[in-house]
């Protein structure tokens, strides 16, 4: 039976887990996840669990955070005043938005903090920091 190894195309399902087991995605009701191995389109941790396995073969694979989305960068918080963001952006702790960077890339931001005077934009992944859980199956090696 042929084996994945690097530079396959392959397609899975998945399911990501946090620790506390709730999913934070998903390709249950969607296509497969495509991706050629060892191009570094997916995270380390679940591409280096890929090679080996055999069309039907399904594992259980552990992703430290430092092989996920890395540990949170400090340096990616700021504090806005909070007179520059317009009255209809909603500004609740958690609520995710986009800004534009000066060079004009959008980047997605999560509100962090807020106060009467500021707001905190946090640009770290949203499971930066965060060890994941995944189940996986391949569905096809092309």
């Amino acid at each position: 039976m042929t084996q994945v190894k690097t530079g396959d195309t392959v397609r899975i399902h998945y399911t990501g887990t946090l620790q506390d087991g709730s999913t934070f995605d998903s390709s249950a009701g969607r296509e497969p996840l495509e991706f050629k191995v060892g191009d570094g389109q997916i995270i380390p941790g679940l591409e280096s669990a890929v090679p080996g396995m055999s069309v039907g073969d399904k594992k259980t694979v552990e992703v430290p955070a430092d092989e996920a989305y890395g540990q949170p960068n400090p340096q990616a918080l700021q504090a806005v005043p909070r007179t520059e963001i317009p009255d209809e952006i909603p500004l609740e702790v958690g609520t995710q938005l986009q800004v534009q960077t000066p060079t004009g890339q959008v980047m997605p931001v999560t509100v962090a903090d807020v106060t009467d005077t500021e707001v905190t934009l946090d640009a770290n992944h949203p499971l930066a920091g965060k060890d994941l859980k995944f189940d996986i199956e391949l569905v096809e090696i092309a």
